[in-house]
């Protein structure tokens, strides 16, 4: 039969992942992520059997709310990789 290993835990070395800063920055890209989602879902249309092409194609819905996505992905990488503190 196979040994068993038995599992030590340190207690005295305490070694954490995240940060409250990185947690923060999360946060921040999240609420920034999601700003980016309801600006591309818009408004809503007045008749649901009209196509308005310059409401669904609009800037905002293509251009715009697409960057400030990207922008909130930026901040969660930058928040993952950022060292936490020693405070």
């Amino acid at each position: 039969m196979a040994e068993k290993i038995p599992v030590t835990r340190t207690t005295g070395n305490n070694n954490v992942l995240f940060g409250k800063e990185n947690y923060k920055w999360m946060i921040i890209g999240a609420v920034v992520m999601a700003i980016g989602f309801l600006l591309m879902v818009g408004g809503k249309s007045e008749d649901a059997n009209i196509f308005k092409r310059e409401e669904v194609y609009s800037t905002m819905r293509i251009t715009v709310a697409p960057i400030v996505i990207l922008i909130g992905l930026g901040i969660e990488v930058f928040a993952i990789f950022r060292k936490p503190s020693k405070n």
